[in-house]
This record gives structure tokens, sequence and C-alpha cells, in this order.
């Protein structure tokens, strides 16, 4: 069974940087890609980056230069690591995983950036 387990959101002011970090379990990890995804209220989720098996990396142009992904394989885990935080980064950051077509979710964690 897959399960995605966010953190590293909070409350940052803006200019500022956080760390998210998702733990996956199901096996396989180094297999799959993984991604980002925000939904900010209102809003549809968006793509944010991804990683490949390869370690191959995507960004959404609004985040390039300020975000990056990683993930290291023995431990499970991907991270995002976000600086320059702007206040329109505002909203519930989700990790996902791909197997054969299936999505499967993190519970998500909030990034609020506010002075």
């Amino acid at each position: 069974q897959v399960q995605l387990v966010e953190s590293g959101g909070g409350l940052v002011q803006p200019g500022g940087s956080l760390r998210l970090s998702c733990a996956a379990s199901g096996g396989f990890f180094s297999i799959y890609s993984m991604g980002w995804y925000r939904q900010a209220p209102g809003k549809e989720r968006e793509l944010v980056a991804s990683i490949s098996a390869s370690d191959s990396t995507n960004y959404v142009d609004s985040v390039k230069g300020r975000f990056t992904i990683s993930r290291d394989n023995a431990k499970n885990t991907v991270y995002l690591q976000m600086n320059s935080l702007k206040p329109e980064d505002t909203a519930a950051y989700y990790c996902n995983q791909k197997r054969f077509g299936i999505d499967y979710w993190g519970q998500g964690t909030q990034v609020t950036v506010s002075s």
C-alpha cells in the first residue's frame, strides 16, 4: 500500500525559505517519478515540480530559480527546497507519486507566506 506523508510546511515571511519533505512507503520508490503540487484557495491544483527516476527535473515557470526538487532513494523521500518565498506561493502543497497511471497523494502541508 502506497502512503505519502508530507512535512515541513509553516508560516514564513516573504523572502524566507522552507524545505518540504515527503516520505513514501509502498516499495520500489526509486523507479517512480515524484512530484510536488500546490493548491491555493479558489484555484486549481497545479504541478510545481517533478523529478524522474533518473533525476530529471521540471518546474513551473513561477518557481524556476527559487525552488529545487530532489530525492533520496535510500530514505524513500522527496524534498522541495523553497527559497525567496512570495505571498503568491501560499497554498497547500501535496506530494504525488504515479504508479501505472494511478495517482497517489499525501495529505498535504500548508505553506503560508505573509509578513
